[in-house]
């Protein structure tokens, strides 16, 4: 293996699992830890849906300001992902991780402790911003301390904890905004990050090894900052233009983004092109794996996240249910997913990317029997009726998740494998914003007519998205039968 470990750290060994992580190797314990570090922040940019309300009459925040709680983290966590994962190659990852991990629990406390809307808006940026630079380091950790059928397992097992959390988070925020505890509304949608948080780093310290690339690169503060302005350019008018009636600079400023996107790719080219590792070298979007596997995880990732958008909308707002009763609407769905995401790696392993195909068509005949449900059903749709088609969606879902973790990062070559991790999960997060800042808008603007309407007309799309996918999978590197490595293997 290429991992190394930090001089501090060598010793007597205290324990088995203290031992393993001295030796550079990573404990099975150790796996689930990292998960759950990954998990918060991902659920963190669900749990606050259901919330809005409550913010709302608490803080009594204007439209705007409420979108921003949950931009702010999207765009911060996106624009900061690639940095987090050379930042982990270059001082270490253990290091990297539990530094953000910390700022990521202080954040949340941050947020839960508000007094206003602009503090709150200011913590979720802060959030975002350290949940950026945890990430990656549990994906670059898992590829540089794995092999094999192991490092399969630990990336189903990503794929699969990102699709729960984002569940999870909708499901846990209605539970807590219902029960009020100790009167204070939303705030303990955060302040849960605080305990778990502490736990998390006290456990990851002692048994997650610290590993660095062999190969340290420097930090391109060009690509950094172009690709931090480009997204932010991207996102901001895609998440605030509904809200504020599209005003001019919000066009400005997507036409803005399309140029700083050219500017960016072109300086990125110049810098590898003079022997150095660019933030997002375009030789390393040029694998096979990468070029078809980022698409795919983008495309998924807008119809996730503008189906949790739209339905979280649906339930509420339009079946007027409260918080717990809208939390709760997703459980078939969160229950396929895990089990799903269980039977994934054998599945993926026996089928290859057939497994794939086939989870794209279960999700589909989900989404359509959903929208049969909804249009033929409304205004007198129950939680039991919409659980079958749900729990189909979600049975998909998983197949997909698993399945495209697994595949892009088939051919990174080690050494640039937190650049690898960063730039897969900075698509999945820009997707997932993406798709609540246009298909999520598709919907705003027709609620008002329609609420069946509007969400079938954005099911309609998504539908398109997951028949493009089945397609698509059979462009994706072939998997091996004992797990992804470096080197490409044909499957059975």
């Amino acid at each position: 293996m290429t991992s190394t470990v930090h001089p501090a750290q060598a010793g007597p060994a205290r324990g088995s699992a203290r031992a393993i992580a001295l030796a550079g190797g990573l404990h099975p314990f150790g796996v689930f830890i990292l998960l759950a570090g990954a998990f918060m922040p991902i659920m963190d940019f669900f749990i606050t849906n259901v919330a809005l309300p409550s913010i709302d009459a608490s803080l009594h925040a204007s439209p705007p300001e409420l979108e921003l709680v949950i931009a702010g983290y999207g765009v911060a966590y996106a624009a900061l992902l690639v940095l987090g994962g050379r930042l982990g190659d270059r001082y270490g990852r253990h290091r990297v991780f539990l530094g953000a991990l910390l700022g990521f629990t202080l954040a949340s406390l941050a947020c839960g402790l508000a007094s206003s809307a602009g503090c709150l808006i200011g913590a979720r940026v802060m959030q975002g911003a350290t949940a950026a630079l945890l990430i990656p380091q549990v994906l670059a950790t898992f590829h540089h301390t794995l092999e094999g059928e192991r490092k399969a397992r630990a990336l189903a097992l990503y794929g699969a904890t990102s699709g729960i959390a984002a569940v999870v988070g909708q499901i846990v925020g209605g539970l807590l905004v219902s029960a009020n505890i100790a009167g204070i509304s939303w705030r303990p949608i955060f302040l849960v990050n605080v305990p778990v948080g502490i736990i998390v780093l006290l456990v990851a310290a002692r048994i997650v090894p610290a590993t660095r690339s062999p190969h340290p690169v420097g930090i391109d503060l060009p690509g950094t900052v172009l690709f931090a302005v480009t997204l932010v350019a991207l996102l901001a008018p895609l998440t605030e233009g509904h809200s504020l009636g599209w005003p001019w600079w919000t066009w400005l400023l997507l036409a803005i983004a399309v140029a700083l996107g050219a500017i960016t790719y072109r300086v990125e080219k110049r810098a590898e092109a003079r022997g150095e590792v660019p933030l997002l070298p375009p030789s390393l979007l040029r694998l096979p794996s990468m070029s078809c596997g980022l698409v795919m995880v983008l495309l998924f990732s807008i119809g996730f996240g503008s189906f949790m958008f739209v339905f979280a909308l649906t339930v509420q707002d339009g079946l007027h249910n409260d918080a717990l009763r809208g939390g709760l609407s997703i459980v078939p769905m969160a229950a396929l997913f895990l089990a799903g995401s269980l039977a994934a790696p054998r599945l993926i392993t026996r089928f290859g990317r057939a497994a794939l195909s086939g989870g794209a068509i279960v999700q589909l005949a989900g989404l359509a029997w959903l929208v049969i449900v909804l249009v033929t059903g409304w205004p007198h749709v129950g939680l039991l009726s919409m659980a079958m088609p749900l729990a189909l969606v979600g049975a998909g879902q998983s197949m997909l998740f698993a399945g495209l973790f697994r595949s892009v990062l088939a051919d990174v070559p080690t050494h640039l494998g937190g650049i690898g991790s960063g730039a897969l999960i900075t698509l999945q997060q820009s997707g997932l914003a993406l798709g609540v800042a246009t298909l999520g808008t598709l919907f705003l603007a027709l609620q008002p007519r329609s609420y069946p309407r509007a969400f079938a007309t954005v099911e309609y799309v998504q539908m398109g998205i997951v028949a493009l996918l089945a397609l698509g999978a059979a462009a994706l590197p072939r998997f091996t039968r004992t797990g992804v490595d470096n080197t490409p293997v044909v499957d059975a």
